[in-house]
């Protein structure tokens, strides 16, 4: 028991430390256009220290406030970690805090790995898989010696559709396949993803 209560001091410790450090180079982030790369490698190694897999984004300045997202980079064992840090994030007037990648609609257009593929041009099918659905996406030019490339640029598009949360905990397989497959005729555009998905379980999925 003795143990366990330290670990848990430990780990409140790393994340209270983390946010105390933001806030004293709250001004620096919130202008991260002007020394991107100095401060991201000053944040992710701050983060790290909290969980290794954590990682972060920014948004735009709307409103006078910019969104600040804490994620578990598509890791669902992370995902403790995100809730710990959420749980401890201070009110600042100038930002919003956000756990998890959420939807990023309309949906990018993604370049990774050399290629560059149009979110228009893009394919899905939706099919059963248990209390989840599996989903099968089909890209032109796929090939399966290419798999690791097309499957970095899926689950981006996924992420984008459907918000990290979402694809770790409802989304079961997922595949990628070339238009050639006999699957094709039955899919349909990436941009009527999020409605069908919301759809299939009845209710919005943020």
């Amino acid at each position: 028991m003795a143990f366990s209560l330290f670990s848990m001091k430990a780990r409140a410790s790393n994340e209270e430390s983390f946010w105390k450090w933001f806030v004293a180079n709250e001004a620096r982030l919130f202008a991260i256009e002007r020394h991107q790369e100095a401060v991201f490698d000053e944040l992710g190694k701050e983060m790290s220290r909290v969980n290794s897999d954590l990682t972060f984004e920014f948004g735009p300045i709307k409103n006078g406030k910019r969104e600040f997202v804490i994620s578990a980079g598509g890791i669902k064992s992370a995902f403790p970690a995100v809730e710990a840090l959420y749980s401890k994030a201070p009110i600042l007037p100038r930002w919003s805090w956000v756990k998890y990648r959420p939807r990023r609609l309309p949906l990018s257009d993604i370049e990774f790995g050399g290629r560059s593929v149009k979110a228009k041009d893009v394919r899905y099918l939706l099919a059963k898989d248990g209390g989840k659905v599996g989903i099968v996406l089909f890209f032109n030019g796929y090939r399966d010696a290419e798999k690791n490339v097309f499957g970095q640029i899926g689950y981006l598009f996924l992420d984008e559709a459907l918000g990290e949360h979402a694809v770790e905990t409802q989304v079961g397989f997922i595949e990628f396949q070339s238009p050639d497959s006999k699957y094709y005729l039955q899919s349909r555009p990436l941009t009527e993803l999020p409605t069908q998905f919301d759809e299939y379980f009845g209710h919005k999925v943020h």
